[in-house]
């Protein structure tokens, strides 16, 4: 954060609590909706809820929608209905589509029928339809478009009518009678082109495009794969319905990025530092809890040989080693998986790609195996009792061993979970790590008792 950020919140908080309108209006004034929502975001709720209602209600609905979203949820509540609504009109359709979804279905209502322009009421119904984590979800309904039939004047003279409540126009669609997609119209074409030339003539027919009920993660792949900054979004009967910006791909893509890394530290909750006590707990305890049921777990596979133990008691001071290798593994071979499927890069047969992870883990396990054994016999042998060649072999082989299966299950499980629709994010972090801790401990000692006979 920049001293100038800083600064002028602690300017503006004095001005909010004398009540200088004329002061917290210099303050703000050219600054862009983002800074200010910067600005707001360390204030107190009363102080921000001040400043919204001072600020011209465009400026204060393009302020809301970049706060965080717990501060726009605590806005709302303190908001009426018809301030709501004020600023629901400023708002471009996705946006106030978002705005409305955090509000009761009695709000909702409440604010929806209460939108003076029935076109705007109409397009945010619309797209409360979708799911959020859809195309439909994402795309906005403001665009600019021209039918193939007509000639390039009247395109010109429709376009100037649809763009002068568009505060930007991305691309020009061109769409039939019926309104289906046929392609996009080329600034350039349009100005070498004799005016009585018919549209159908000059527009490119090579477009891509995005169906409402597409994955946002299939949308976000698609502007990637392409370089695109606009995508069309068309409906189960080809009709253009909407448009998605890079803006709105890169907020989702942001969401996820953050939920993913939450989960692989084991977090259940969007969390930070100056978040209540609650919140954090309400975050980190779930995971916790899971870990030390893993732990009893553990206990219990330690217990069931306790004869080995007592017999080779040098075998418990590897236990970590163990445990900590298939953790590490596990981790490892569940986030490449998981981040191919993220990107929609996962190609190629499940037999394969284990027959690959097993391929690797045997020769990271050989290798690891082998500077074990260097290890052992330049310096463990002379540090622990009872480490000769028979155990340091048995401690390298059930490396091994241990190496592969934590990349198996690495790689299955978030395969497993990625078919039945559940996010595949939950195999990385806490959750591979403490089962293959207990499985690795299982494997570690079995092979033990085989090959050293207790």
């Amino acid at each position: 954060m920049t001293p100038k950020i800083e600064d002028i919140r602690t300017r503006l908080r004095e001005a909010v609590a004398a009540k200088d309108i004329k002061r917290i209006t210099e303050l703000l004034e050219g600054l862009h909706p983002a800074d200010i929502a910067e600005i707001l975001d360390k204030l107190e709720e009363d102080e921000i809820l001040y400043v919204i209602r001072l600020l011209p209600e465009e400026k204060s609905a393009d302020i809301i929608t970049e706060l965080d979203e717990d501060i726009q949820e605590e806005l709302l509540e303190k908001l009426s209905p018809s301030e709501i609504t004020e600023l629901v009109e400023e708002l471009e359709t996705d946006e106030a589509a978002d705005l409305l979804a955090e509000l009761s279905p009695e709000q909702k209502q409440e604010v929806i029928t209460s939108i003076e322009d029935a076109e705007h009421a109409k397009d945010i119904i619309d797209l409360l339809r979708y799911d959020e984590d859809t195309a439909g979800g994402l795309m906005g309904k403001e665009l600019v478009k021209v039918n193939e039939n007509w000639n390039v004047l009247r395109a010109v003279v429709e376009m100037r009518r649809q763009a002068e409540n568009l505060p930007r126009v991305h691309t020009i669609y061109v769409v039939d009678d019926e309104g289906k997609l046929k392609g996009r119209l080329s600034l350039k074409r349009l100005l070498t082109t004799s005016t009585k030339s018919s549209v159908r003539d000059v527009y490119n027919d090579n477009i891509h495009f995005a169906r409402v009920t597409d994955h946002a993660r299939e949308v976000a792949n698609l502007m990637k794969k392409y370089n695109l900054f606009v995508l069309p979004v068309i409906d189960e009967g080809g009709h253009l319905v909407g448009q998605i910006t890079l803006d709105d791909v890169l907020e989702y893509v942001q969401e996820e990025a953050e939920k993913d890394f939450q989960m692989a530290v084991g977090l259940t909750d969007d969390v930070e530092p100056d978040d209540t006590i609650r919140n954090m707990m309400k975050a980190r305890l779930p995971w916790l809890i899971v870990a030390l049921l893993g732990g009893f777990l553990s206990v219990v596979v330690l217990n069931g040989f306790s004869e080995a133990l007592s017999k080779y008691a040098t075998l418990f001071f590897f236990t970590p080693l163990i445990a900590a290798t298939a953790g590490n593994v596990g981790v490892q071979s569940s986030a490449i998986v998981v981040q191919a499927l993220a990107r929609g890069s996962f190609e190629g047969s499940v037999f394969k790609r284990l027959l690959k992870e097993i391929t690797l883990s045997f020769l990271n396990g050989l290798v690891l195996s082998i500077l074990l054994l260097l290890v052992g016999k330049l310096f463990l042998g002379h540090i622990l009792s009872g480490f000769d060649l028979k155990m340091a072999v048995t401690v390298a082989v059930s490396l091994i061993v241990v190496i592969i299966n934590a990349s198996l299950v690495g790689t299955f499980v978030p395969l497993i979970l990625h078919k039945y629709g559940i996010d595949p994010a939950v195999a990385t972090g806490p959750f591979i790590t403490t089962s293959n801790d207990i499985v690795g401990l299982f494997i570690f000692f079995s092979i033990a008792k085989l090959m050293l006979g207790f």
